[in-house]
């Protein structure tokens, strides 16, 4: 399985919010640099990069940090947060991201996201589902939609887009636990997808049961940042000494 850190920018400083609500926000670094440079150090070689203020402004901002890290490691970087417009996803490829994160814009505006998908390749984005109660949530978690997640990812399948991050809104940011059962489910109906868990995550065990259940990533946060999961447990798990 995959290990994906996850560096979550606002105004180019490192934070991390809770059930993504910009009033509770922690600022860990402020320098996203060191942060990413910590992570390749110890052998890992994903990034997920997410742009806070893009998201909640609806254009990419931060794109320098993603400039920078992208040309000061060798990390492959996924990154997202405010890409609505074919300028945004040029601005993150030319400002060196490897994949694009999309998840609005593709609920918002499915014929334009699905013409980024032949003119980009479906391997050059990364579908997030952002999901409450099973349906799809969007603009930064704050506006619920009737959209079942399941319906969403067939959606996007049958366009070829196999690669999904599930983030349970309810879960992130809490520490308390994956939301295990969700990935079950989507696992049992798409087995095979690309399916990468986030949010949640709070110790190893949990990623190991992430694991178990047959999830090809996960992606970590606020767990490094509080000290729950070393970086030195996520490289040994990488190098398959879990």
């Amino acid at each position: 399985m995959e290990i994906i850190p996850a560096i979550d920018i606002i105004e180019g400083k490192c934070v991390r919010l809770t059930q993504g609500d910009y009033l509770q926000k922690k600022i860990y670094n402020e320098h996203p640099l060191e942060v990413a440079k910590e992570f390749e150090g110890a052998g890992l070689e994903r990034l997920h990069l997410v742009d806070l203020d893009g998201a909640q402004t609806g254009a990419v901002r931060n794109w320098k940090v993603l400039e920078m890290i992208a040309g000061k490691t060798k990390l492959v970087i996924d990154f997202g947060g405010g890409i609505k417009t074919r300028k945004d996803v040029d601005i993150v490829f030319n400002s060196g991201a490897a994949i694009a994160s999309i998840g609005s814009i593709a609920v918002k505006d499915e014929e334009l996201f699905a013409g980024w998908l032949i003119e980009y390749g479906p391997d050059k984005f990364l579908l997030g589902a952002d999901v409450r109660d099973e349906k799809i949530t969007v603009n930064g978690w704050i506006e619920n939609t009737p959209i079942p997640v399941y319906e969403f990812i067939q959606k996007y399948s049958e366009k070829k887009l196999n690669r999904v991050f599930c983030t349970d809104v309810s879960k992130d940011g809490l520490l308390q636990g994956p939301s295990i059962d969700l990935y079950k489910n989507i696992i049992a109906r798409f087995p095979a997808l690309y399916l990468i868990a986030s949010g949640g995550v709070s110790s190893m065990e949990d990623v190991n049961q992430l694991r178990d259940i047959g999830c090809a990533g996960v992606i970590v946060g606020k767990a490094i940042y509080e000290g729950r999961i070393s970086i030195s447990e996520l490289s040994n798990f990488n190098n398959g000494n879990p």
